[in-house]
């Protein structure tokens, strides 16, 4: 009896027992991690074979290596480095791209400042821009404002001080005889699209001459990263023709035209040879403008708007904050006969944005007329009217009051105080113009249209020191309401909402990369013969519509930057779509006919199928170029 009245007591205590108790676990499994990491183990160690190389007529040695659109570093296979005589050149070790992209984020983690991590990544590129794109398409929440803004102002501003190797074609006005034979240097055959600049007015910091190459630069990047054109299919571009920047032109080290910039008239004949040089050697190429000052980027987007050309400034940014406002609209419980919008800036991004703004009223049955009373701009001389003294810049002329009987208002304030209201839309690249009391104001004109109504309020200028305000702000001020979106990144914003509880908020980056490089890919793709201001609204429209439930439920009015790559594929669809329906694409008409007969699905797996995908071993697509693996 005793033995077996004992037994319970002993399946007790066994089921108590922790198997793993006397085991130092963390020791068995850094053992298994070890193991995993020898992947020499178990070969025999007296075997030692002799490496064979026959004569080879390609690119071998260190030429391979050098050249960063075929280096894999050390995920070149055993074939390929006997191939290539590369044996030796690289560690005895075969790594994955995804070990190498590891390591390169492990690296970043160890840069101190911006500049130094966007040095490193540029250092990258210029070694293996399979592994520099895999990081920046995998990593592109925190890489992007690396890549781009906020970071790249910085760059640009000592771009002549951190210059260490060529990453542009740099045309100076002294060399505008030989546009056709610079544009013949570039190194990769048939570019595709080119940004081009001439450095007159970058982002909110003015002119910084030959110093603005940074931006087509970093366009590029992101033309890579977020919808797959390929990387030797970019040209990006500066036309030098001088600089007002006293700064650069006192600084021994500034690389480029040490000279006062060219009056207008050389300056508007410097383009005109340029872009019939790009006809010329590159008649396929799709040409965007970047960082024009005002007067010259919307003459040059008219002037050449019959060619394959657009303005991010000015359509991109137009078009990327039309898609956000669609989604804030739906947001702000504010009918559309009731919405009135103040735009604070009334620059090249000002006026382009509220031209695509006006065209989602027209659209939806208001006049032109009745769409353009809903705006209000408002520049450093206070509410843009035709009857204010001072010549008036022709191109602020469309939106000019002419109802103010009089009356001008010389601050944003009184013309809060005067509109009453509700969106508020901020280009002016001046840190800190939407003040308090300016925002609580915004607040009071909506709350008095009635209960559940929410102001719409998007700073938009970069980089973040130019912010017009922050997002804490923009939440602290309206009371948690505001529909808001920025042009840099702010971080989500955590408040307390009672005694044990809290309420987190989530802002929007109305960043371009959401529209341009998707506009860019549908363009090419199509083999559209120009950018139709229909493939522009197509653009938004598909952005808008492209959140998915999790970002609905959030109250996001754009998809996560994580996302964008997903954006971009549905962007260039409906540009594509667009296209054919202006009669613009030249694409096979068999193709049309395909997918008209099977729709959306077909034409998106089509899409992915002609993009760039940086995998090892995959390298190769439609859109890539001829293989520098071939003879001269």
């Amino acid at each position: 009896m005793s033995s077996m009245s004992s037994l319970p007591s002993k399946r007790l205590s066994l089921s108590r027992y922790n198997s793993t108790s006397a085991v130092d676990v963390s020791q068995i499994e850094a053992a298994m991690h070890m193991a995993s990491l020898d992947t020499m183990r178990g070969y025999s160690k007296l075997h030692f074979p002799l490496v064979k190389q026959s004569p080879n007529r390609y690119l071998k040695g260190y030429d391979v290596l050098r050249e960063p659109s075929i280096n894999k570093g050390t995920s070149f296979s055993p074939e390929e480095r006997v191939q290539h005589h590369i044996t030796g050149l690289v560690p005895h070790v075969l790594e994955t791209l995804e070990l190498q992209c590891m390591r390169a984020m492990r690296v970043i983690s160890t840069r101190g400042s911006s500049i130094d991590k966007y040095m490193y990544l540029q250092t990258l590129k210029a070694q293996n821009s399979d592994l520099f794109y895999r990081l920046l398409m995998d990593h592109g929440k925190e890489l992007m404002p690396l890549v781009y803004t906020p970071t790249i102002g910085d760059v640009c501003i000592q771009y002549s001080t951190l210059y260490t190797r060529p990453e542009a074609l740099y045309i100076s006005i002294k060399q505008r005889r030989s546009i056709r034979t610079i544009l013949r240097n570039w190194p990769y055959p048939d570019p595709s699209i080119t940004v081009v600049t001439d450095g007159s007015r970058i982002l909110g910091l003015g002119d910084l001459g030959m110093n603005g190459v940074g931006i087509p630069i970093g366009k590029l990047a992101l033309y890579v990263a977020a919808a797959g054109v390929h990387p030797d299919r970019t040209m990006p571009v500066v036309l030098d023709c001088g600089t007002n920047n006293e700064d650069n032109l006192r600084d021994p080290l500034y690389m480029g035209l040490r000279q006062k910039r060219v009056p207008r008239a050389d300056a508007d004949k410097f383009m005109a040879e340029f872009m019939e040089a790009v006809v010329d050697v590159y008649p396929d190429m799709l040409v965007q403008f970047e960082d024009f000052e005002t007067e010259k980027a919307f003459d040059y987007l008219e002037k050449y708007r019959g060619r394959k050309c657009f303005n991010d400034d000015i359509q991109g940014t137009g078009a990327v904050v039309l898609a956000g406002y669609m989604g804030a609209v739906n947001l702000s419980c504010v009918p559309i006969q009731d919405q009135r919008i103040v735009f604070m800036g009334a620059g090249s991004a000002g006026v382009g944005v509220a031209k695509q703004v006006l065209e989602y009223y027209t659209r939806r049955g208001l006049s032109e007329q009745a769409a353009k009373d809903k705006f209000y701009l408002v520049d450093t001389s206070g509410l843009v009217t035709m009857d204010r003294p001072g010549n008036l810049a022709t191109h602020k002329k469309y939106f000019a009051r002419t109802d103010n009987n009089g009356h001008q208002f010389a601050t944003l304030e009184e013309v809060i105080e005067y509109v009453k209201p509700t969106a508020l839309i901020g280009l002016t690249a001046t840190f800190g113009v939407f003040t308090e009391s300016i925002v609580r104001a915004l607040k009071v004109s909506v709350d008095a249209g009635g209960l559940g109504r929410r102001p719409i309020l998007f700073p938009l200028s970069n980089p973040l020191t130019k912010a017009e305000c922050t997002f804490q702000q923009a939440v602290t001020w309206t009371d948690g309401s505001v529909i808001f979106a920025s042009g840099s990144p702010f971080a989500a914003f955590t408040t307390k909402a009672g005694p044990d509880s809290s309420i987190t908020y989530y802002p929007n980056q109305g960043n371009n990369v959401y529209i341009f490089p998707g506009l860019g890919l549908g363009s090419i793709l199509a083999k559209a013969t120009r950018v139709t201001d229909e493939m522009i609204y197509a653009s938004a429209a598909a952005l808008a519509g492209s959140l998915n439930t999790k970002e609905i439920r959030r109250g996001l009015i754009y998809p996560e930057v994580e996302r964008v790559r997903e954006a971009s594929v549905v962007v260039a669809r409906e540009v594509m779509k667009a296209a054919r329906r202006e009669g613009v694409s030249k694409l096979s008409a068999n193709l049309w006919e395909d997918w008209e007969e099977w729709g959306d699905v077909a034409l998106d797996a089509w899409i992915k199928t002609q993009v760039y995908e940086p995998r090892f071993g995959q390298k190769a697509c439609a859109m890539e170029p001829a293989s520098l693996w071939k003879p001269s």
